[in-house]
């Protein structure tokens, strides 16, 4: 469009008279603006005028319908200045081609900024496998999709494997992770007549289930319906630049009508005929196109240099007003992996030993505690020696010779099995939601380790900095009252939804927001996409499932949550420049428009559409310098400035 606009521009005679050059006085050369013009007006105005018509239908003028009213009067003033059946001053091809350029410059930035955003429902069914192996009555086993199968349908489900559906375990056990689904890290152990759900995946044995559910009454379809139902009513914050727009576009109007009106009474009619065109056109300016757009791209540039990522613009327009941040607690304040906290040894100075022996006793296992463990030896620099016979039994733990003696690492199945106590000092552990371990050493109890999902670092500084901007930090989460509230001590926070399904979590949202508040929800976990989807700012770990990424309008590339301030931080310094961007393209437009109407042509002046056109160029350069202040702003967490 612009290889167009430029030989318009150029043979336009208006442009050539402001300019000072002359033009060759041949048909071919009068031909180009007019022809070429034209072509603009029809295909690069067609956004604008279609756009322009749908906000006519829905009587909501705004952006749209002001530049379609522009750029339709200065094409068809332009035609009649051609054809000699209007004033030459009237010829705006010249400023036809540039509207149409400028502003579908602006269009595309916005359109790219807000076209980014792939599809939760997409990603949700991805969770699903692609294949299902169906056991039928004859004993065979028939690979079928999942779609084929039927309630009372037997699948087998490979160590691994994805749930193809809903069902029942009826033959196995298995520690089944469920986080894709609840959020919560730990692997649960499923045995014949649990539930289980699709999506989910059997770590570490073969499990036989009975389909109980398939298609939408599936829970993977029911959070795919909560998800949409909170997009559709999801309240989107109005644009700025479209109320800034109808307000001008009635003033443009208004001034146009009285302009006509005063001119003809005191002028001729040519003159009024020329002062209402030239108040219609100069009215549309190119500064309030690119305003908006341009500010959002420039702050989502810096945005994602930081590692924050904005999908929807709207979302950084409304963190500005945010008043409430929800965290889901796993994998958004704690790192959602279980780690060793706590390590009891009967003799205090053996801790090291003790651990280095579980590490031992736990190396061949690829369940998350038993890595947990050995990573923590690593940490400390044990050596670790090596381990023979080792068996893993589910639910129950591991057991391996180390150095002549049989060491066992679980749980209370464990201690069960070895008739043997758990530790009088695990009991507190336990209360906070901790993880306990005994290992035992030929069946005698050696000492306890104890895992938990530790809290980020940088998560406190988070809390800390949200409270100093006035906004309240609350923490939900599928675990126990006491683990939650174990987590939220540590952090500070006041506020906590523990035990919560995750079905529920959106409702929490709706909860908060039934309160008067401004929710924005920062989570990983597809439970998290329908409250994601609900809240005012949805807020994703990009760490975290392609379907919390494809629920919320901002990404956090890393998993650090002092992000959030540096979201709304850079929330509020982009308003600034959008409200000081449109106070400048309106500030011009309640300037010129007057003095294109003529209201100083009592005392001789009369604005000329050639400076008109010049303010028009100048309030544009302005709008664009200021959005480049926002590259001055320094994201990094703890270091947000403007």
């Amino acid at each position: 469009m612009l290889v167009i606009a430029l030989p318009v521009v150029a043979f336009s005679p208006m442009f050539a008279m402001l300019l000072g050059y002359e033009l060759p006085d041949n048909l071919v050369v009068t031909a180009i603006s007019p022809v070429l013009g034209t072509v603009m007006f029809v295909w690069g105005g067609a956004p604008f005028l279609t756009g322009g018509l749908g906000e006519i239908k829905a009587r909501q003028p705004g952006m749209m319908l002001l530049i379609a009213l522009a750029i339709s009067v200065a094409f068809v003033s332009s035609w009649g200045a051609t054809l000699g059946l209007l004033d030459h001053q009237l010829d705006f091809w010249w400023e036809l081609a540039l509207l149409i350029v400028i502003m579908l410059l602006g269009h595309w930035i916005e359109m790219r900024s807000l076209a980014q955003a792939s599809s939760a429902l997409d990603s949700l069914a991805a969770l699903l496998p692609d294949e299902a192996e169906r056991l039928d009555a004859d004993g065979s086993v028939v690979t079928v999709a999942p779609a084929e199968l039927r309630l009372g349908d037997t699948v087998i489900v490979r160590p691994g494997g994805r749930l193809p559906a809903d069902g029942e375990v009826i033959e196995g056990t298995a520690d089944v992770d469920e986080s894709m689904i609840t959020g919560e890290s730990v692997p649960v152990s499923r045995s014949t007549g649990d539930a289980v759900v699709a999506g989910t995946v059997a770590t570490d044995s073969a499990l036989r289930i009975r389909v109980t559910a398939t298609g939408d009454d599936t829970a993977l379809a029911g959070i795919q319906k909560l998800v949409t139902d909170a997009q559709n009513s999801s309240s989107r914050a109005q644009r700025i630049a479209d109320r800034a727009a109808a307000w001008l576009f009635w003033f443009a109007l208004g001034a146009a009508v009285i302009t006509a009106i005063v001119w003809s009474l005191v002028g001729s009619p040519n003159d009024a005929i020329i002062r209402t065109i030239t108040v219609l056109v100069i009215a549309c300016p190119h500064a309030l196109g690119l305003a908006i757009p341009l500010v959002v791209s420039i702050a989502t540039e810096r945005a994602a240099k930081a590692g924050v990522l904005v999908k929807d613009r709207l979302a950084l327009e409304s963190m500005r007003t945010v008043d409430t941040v929800l965290f889901d607690k796993t994998g958004t304040l704690t790192t959602g992996s279980p780690t060793v906290t706590h390590v009891l040894s009967s003799d205090t100075a053996l801790d090291d030993g003790l651990l280095a022996l579980a590490a031992s006793a736990e190396a061949d296992s690829e369940h998350p505690v038993a890595r947990a463990i050995v990573a923590a030896a690593a940490e400390r620099g044990l050596a670790v020696p090596r381990a023979t016979n080792f068996r893993a039994s589910t639910a129950v733990g591991v057991e391996a010779t180390v150095d002549g003696r049989v060491i066992a690492v679980g749980g209370p199945r464990l201690l069960e099995q070895s008739s043997a106590t758990a530790l009088d000092a695990t009991h507190g552990w336990s209360a906070h939601g901790t993880i306990v371990l005994h290992v035992l050493a030929d069946g005698v109890p050696i000492g306890a380790i104890g895992l938990a999902d530790a809290v980020r670092p940088e998560s406190k500084q988070a809390v800390a900095d949200l409270a100093a901007r006035g906004v309240q930090v609350v923490m939900i989460t599928g675990d126990a009252e006491a683990v939650a509230h174990s987590v939220a001590a540590e952090l500070g926070i006041e506020r906590v939804y523990a035990g919560v399904r995750p079905e529920d979590k959106s409702s929490t949202v709706r909860e908060l927001q039934q309160e008067g508040r401004k929710v924005a929800m920062v989570g990983d976990g597809v439970n998290d996409a329908p409250a994601l989807a609900q809240a005012d700012v949805g807020i994703a770990i990009g760490a975290g499932t392609d379907v919390a990424i494809a629920a919320a309008g901002v990404i956090l590339a890393g998993d650090d949550p002092r992000s959030v301030v540096s979201v709304i931080d850079l929330s509020k310094a982009s308003y600034r420049k959008m409200t000081q961007n449109l106070w400048w393209a309106a500030g011009y437009n309640l300037l010129s428009v007057p003095l294109a109407a003529g209201v100083l042509a009592p005392i001789g002046f009369v604005l000329p559409m050639e400076v008109g056109a010049l303010l028009m160029s100048l309030s544009t350069i302005v709008v664009a310098l200021n959005a480049q202040l926002l590259r001055r702003i320094d994201l990094r967490p703890g270091h947000v400035q403007d």
